[in-house]
């Protein structure tokens, strides 16, 4: 019965949830001042000089509460909306907005377009502020919180009513979630028991129905290849030695044409081992010997630094601008500022991704200094760097600089922006509708086919079906075996 229960919870009524609690909803005279959680954003809240006569606070919490990631594309909404829930609030208006908390530092880049807004009063429900918020992707258990201050409409008598939830998720559901004080513990035991035995049941199902067991391999893993996929071999690494407590790794990743070269060359001198190597792209020709498997649909981005006053480019400006055709943003609509172009080392992925994808036959300026400068004194330059690290290091500490990294590492970034091409995003939405060009195929290589119980497929079969999808998923990526051609894994 545990696992009918299991399907009927998760299959049956839709795995996707979205959940919201109401944690706080009062006047600001209940509000103590030692309040460990808010002070910063009651500060900043009340810094818009907003006189409130009648004012109160509401803290609410969205949660992920369900079994599977939810997607910008799951919210119920029209395509050309921004916005995937609201919540009105009767009797009062929003005079102040603020996010308090993130699950993870990666959600924070989705609230640059947290609005508000104001319904008059009709025949069917009285006047009110409504918060708008964004079609924000959340993995499991991922969370956020919204401190909101209000103010009482004028001439409303009696206590203003609960906020209402307008919003819905496509194959699931929005609920409020409250939180229970005082349960015995006799039922907390026996509800964990039993939910332990229906996910134990949904576990084994799952991996009887799986093409891609679960499974652990002991042993010691070197990684070559690219900068801009590090941190993302590093986190899925990290989750995998949890898991197995009995794998190592180590990581020499300098960029995706090296590494690809020294696996090439230890597999010549015989002195292979476990090792892999990631690659923005396809191999150079000559290494017949190495075997390429495509892991991930790979984006990348435009990264500016603030004060250059651009915040989209053409690709016929890009196209000039790394030609040495324009060296001044405000030939392209920016600030009076020399451009400092910050460009990787030959070999690297990221730059042949640039080149292949956007440049196109354009030729380079080639570098003007062996050093970045840095500061604001230096005229228009082009410098070269070794890793997307620095790429963003440079950009940030550097007036008027441009370069280009992995989209997920630039959001997520101070002291950049992520500049738009032909006014469209680095979404994987935007690519595969072919209206976003930057991107690329991110391929794993071995010498040869691996062993199947190797320490190195294991782990690759971990990246692409298991928990490291979910981690490619939270750095808007997408693992090929989900895609609609996973052999090529390009967009549609």
């Amino acid at each position: 019965m545990p696992s009918v229960a299991a399907f009927y919870e998760f299959v049956l009524k839709g795995r996707k949830r979205l959940g919201y609690r109401v944690q706080m909803d009062t006047t600001t005279t209940n509000v103590a001042e030692t309040d460990a959680e808010l002070p910063g954003a009651l500060l900043e809240l009340q810094n818009h000089g907003v006189p409130l006569k009648h004012a109160s606070l509401v803290l609410l919490r969205v949660e992920n509460n369900g079994f599977t990631y939810i997607d910008t594309h799951d919210y119920v909404a029209l395509d050309d909306d921004r916005v995937g829930v609201r919540f009105f609030f009767p009797n009062r208006t929003v005079v102040g907005t603020v996010i308090t908390e993130l699950s993870n530092d990666s959600l924070r880049a989705n609230f640059r377009d947290l609005r508000t807004s104001f319904r008059h009063e009709t025949d069917k429900h009285p006047a009110g502020g409504v918060i708008e918020l964004p079609r924000v992707p959340m993995n499991r258990s991922a969370h956020y919180k919204v401190l909101a201050a209000l103010e009482r409409v004028p001439g409303i008598t009696g206590e203003p009513g609960p906020p209402i939830l307008e919003g819905d998720i496509k194959d699931g559901r929005i609920a409020e979630t409250q939180s229970r004080i005082g349960t015995p513990k006799r039922i907390i035991a026996l509800v964990s028991f039993l939910s332990v035995l229906v996910v134990a049941q949904l576990v084994v199902f799952l991996r009887s129905n799986s093409g891609a067991p679960l499974d652990c391999t002991t042993g010691h893993l070197t990684v070559y290849g690219s900068t801009a996929f590090k941190p993302i071999v590093e986190e899925a690494a990290d989750a995998y030695g949890d898991l197995c407590p009995g794998a190592s790794f180590d990581f020499a990743m300098e960029g995706s044409g090296e590494g690809v070269s020294t696996l090439d060359d230890r597999g010549r001198a015989g002195t292979a081992g476990e090792v892999l190597a990631f690659s923005d792209g396809r191999k150079a020709d000559g290494m017949p010997a190495l075997i390429g498997r495509p892991i991930s649909f790979f984006l990348f981005a435009l990264v500016a630094n603030p004060d250059a006053g651009v915040r989209d480019l053409s690709l016929a400006q890009i196209k000039d601008i790394y030609a040495g055709k324009v060296t001044n943003w405000n030939q392209v609509g920016g600030a009076d500022r020399p451009i400092r172009l910050i460009t990787r080392h030959r070999g690297s992925g990221t730059r042949a991704a640039f080149k292949a994808r956007v440049l196109g036959d354009v030729t380079e300026a080639p570098p003007t200094v062996d050093v970045c400068p840095r500061g604001a004194d230096a005229k228009a330059f082009i410098c070269e760097v070794g890793d997307t690290e620095k790429v963003l290091d440079t950009v940030a500490s550097t007036a008027g600089a441009l370069g280009y990294s992995e989209a997920g590492a630039a959001s997520g970034e101070k002291g950049v922006i992520t500049v738009r091409i032909d006014d469209q995003p680095p979404t994987v939405k935007e690519a595969d509708a072919h209206l976003y060009p930057f991107w690329e195929t991110e391929y794993a290589y071995t010498i040869g086919e691996p062993a199947a119980r190797s320490l190195g497929a294991s782990f690759l079969r971990f990246l692409t079906t298991q928990v490291g999808s979910d981690i490619l998923r939270s750095r808007g990526l997408r693992p090929c075996p989900e895609l609609a051609n996973p052999a090529r894994c390009q967009p549609a």
